[in-house]
């Protein structure tokens, strides 16, 4: 099995998910793609994990590498409809790519919160298992406005109406994170675009307490995501052996 991994900045990758690949033997390549790294050939792949990253959809002027990204995830999920599992920028990038829309959000949500699973979310086999809440952890500013056709809401809370949608049978968008590890926000409050959020919700010291919210949460974040990654390789499987 084979992983394309997409990244924006390098310090949001896939977080803990990196070891349960290994031990699975998964094989992944990242791409740096604000590095200027080059999307190989998609064909090679089984799915395309892709993460966050402090831009926005929308600034292509700023960032050009989005167009290619967003042609590259065009193809993945319409005409290859290969497995792929976007977080957080990476769930816009898949909205805004096959046709729904991507806006400022009315708050930004940064830190813990919860978010309860539609009827189609208690149904799927990726976050159905969960339900009906997630607890979940939030860093962004921008959200879903518009869905993509053919596609269903699985999660959702009173900030942000679209925090977990699936298009057809194996292409997610999680406006949430799972990936979490020790190092998420030492890493994360040192980008400008994130200390400035942090700060607006949190005001002074805000960082340290986030911090040690996430040490006492993790080891129940790890196990969910244990549990998240199997679900995904399940589906990643059944492709396979259907294809």
């Amino acid at each position: 099995m084979r992983f394309l991994v997409f990244q924006h900045v390098p310090v949001e990758h896939p977080g803990s998910f990196l070891p349960l690949w290994r031990e699975d033997g998964v094989r992944f390549d990242q791409i740096e793609l604000d590095a200027g790294d080059p999307i190989p050939e998609l064909d090679a792949y089984d799915a395309l994990v892709v993460m966050g990253g402090p831009m926005d959809v929308w600034q292509e002027d700023l960032h050009p590498w989005l167009v290619a990204e967003k042609d590259a995830v065009r193809r993945w999920v319409l005409d290859l409809k290969r497995p792929y599992l976007g977080i957080c920028l990476g769930h816009q990038i898949l909205a805004e790519a096959i046709g729904g829309k991507v806006a400022a959000g009315a708050v930004s949500e940064v830190g813990f919160g919860t978010v309860e699973l539609t009827d189609a979310g208690m149904a799927d086999p990726l976050l159905g298992p969960a339900g009906p809440q997630m607890q979940c952890f939030q860093w962004h500013s921008a959200e879903v406005t518009e869905l993509p056709p053919n596609s269903e809401i699985l999660a959702r809370n009173q900030a942000c109406a679209v925090q977990a949608f699936r298009y057809g049978s194996s292409a997610y968008g999680l406006q949430f994170h799972v990936e979490l590890t020790e190092r998420t926000v030492p890493e994360w409050r040192a980008l400008p675009e994130y200390a400035a959020s942090l700060a607006e919700i949190f005001g002074e010291g805000g960082g340290a307490r986030l911090e040690q919210e996430v040490h006492a949460e993790l080891p129940s974040f790890e196990a969910a995501a244990g549990r998240l990654n199997a679900r995904f390789m399940s589906i990643v499987t059944r492709r396979i052996e259907t294809a």
